[in-house]
């Protein structure tokens, strides 16, 4: 029987390999696997050898404080995945953590097969990072097309699979109207998967509530939660008094959520895409401690925090970043669009157009399995 080890290093990893690892189990029953993931990994059958959030971390100063910890786990990892001894080890995104990882077990034990999955944004910052990749690495999947020209440089196999959270899915619809009144308009609030975002974030939006409350009395906020933090958000929600707050972190029925919602506040990352997809009007918001700041400052040599504003070189959508990620700035811009519908038509449309350039021919996850089963037969 053949294997694959499936290595991921935050929730977000593992929603997105989940898709492609559906689509290969249909094809080629016959696979068994281990893996690092959570919750959706999980639900397809697949055990992890260690809680998620035992490796999840962000930030300079976290990993830096976190040192030994990391170590050890990569070390662990390692062990575990010689000792399965994958045909395939498919590594998704997080690379400090992943490829760390994939270039120790390719020492150890060449035959194995490494596909990444979510390239390293070497567009971004430590371009030079690609020759060592080739050294390690068997084949990238590429969630960007404009991502190919910096692998294909370096020789190094790579296809562009498009982004699997732009993918359509039937879902059985849920009746809402047990959660949300009818009569309220939905904002959506994403404050991140990772606690150490969660904790930044959340005070923020619950201060933007509360101006937003002082003026209107029609929404309801729904914060789009994972199952690793919800309970984190419901505390912290609790100890208000706000009472038009939901904390939802059901997939079907945040889709569902959102899809509903006239506007949404969200942390920068690839959440930005399904809110985009679902043709919601947003803005971006981010920050991190000081010192990480100046550190990415430095060291990034991009403008934006958002890939549509990236890829459009300019602002589609705003971004609020550190001292403008407060409150009353997120009040201010979210009014300002409420109140002028036709910018939200705007950005709407000119997102839609980014999509189309990203989005897969056919089916990414369908893209990225046939990838797998090629490197499974051969």
């Amino acid at each position: 029987m053949k294997k694959i080890f499936i290595l991921t290093g935050e929730p977000s990893g593992d929603k997105l390999v989940s898709k492609v690892i559906l689509k290969l189990q249909k094809k080629n029953p016959d696979v068994e696997y281990s893996c690092v993931g959570g919750i959706h990994l999980n639900s397809l059958g697949i055990k992890s050898i260690f809680d998620l959030k035992e490796i999840t971390y962000i930030g300079f100063t976290s990993v830096l404080f976190n040192i030994f910890k990391i170590k050890s786990k990569i070390n662990k990892t390692v062990e575990e995945i010689i000792k399965f001894n994958p045909d395939i080890l498919f590594s998704v995104d997080s690379p400090d953590f992943t490829l760390r990882v994939a270039e120790k077990v390719k020492k150890i034990n060449n035959e194995i097969k490494t596909v990444h999955y979510v390239a390293p944004q070497v567009w971004v910052w430590r371009e030079g990072r690609v020759k060592k990749f080739k050294k390690f690495l068997d084949h990238i999947l590429l969630l960007f097309d404009f991502e190919k020209k910096y692998f294909d440089k370096e020789n190094i196999p790579n296809t562009f699979v498009g982004h699997p959270l732009l993918e359509q899915e039937a879902k059985n619809k849920t009746n809402l109207s047990n959660i949300i009144s009818s009569d309220r308009k939905i904002i959506s609030l994403f404050c991140g998967s990772r606690s150490s975002e969660v904790n930044l974030l959340l005070p923020i939006l619950i201060d933007f509530i509360n101006l937003m409350n002082t003026k209107f009395d029609f929404y309801t906020f729904v914060f789009h939660a994972t199952d690793e933090n919800r309970n984190l958000i419901y505390k912290k929600i609790n100890n208000t008094n706000l009472e038009n707050v939901e904390v939802i972190s059901d997939e079907n029925i945040k889709n569902q959520v959102l899809n509903k919602s006239i506007f949404a506040v969200s942390k920068s990352g690839t959440v930005s895409l399904e809110i985009c997809n679902a043709k919601v009007p947003s803005i971006i918001i981010y920050k991190m401690n000081l010192l990480n700041f100046l550190i990415v400052k430095m060291l990034v040599k991009i403008k934006f925090a958002n890939i549509i504003n990236i890829i459009n070189n300019k602002e589609i959508i705003p971004e609020l970043i550190q001292k403008e990620c407060n409150a009353k700035e997120i009040y201010n811009s979210v009014v300002y669009f409420l109140k002028n519908p036709e910018l939200m038509r705007k950005q709407i449309s000119d997102c839609e157009e980014t999509l189309t350039k990203i989005r897969s021919k056919t089916s990414s996850s369908d893209e990225a399995a046939s990838v797998l089963a090629k490197f499974l037969v051969s």
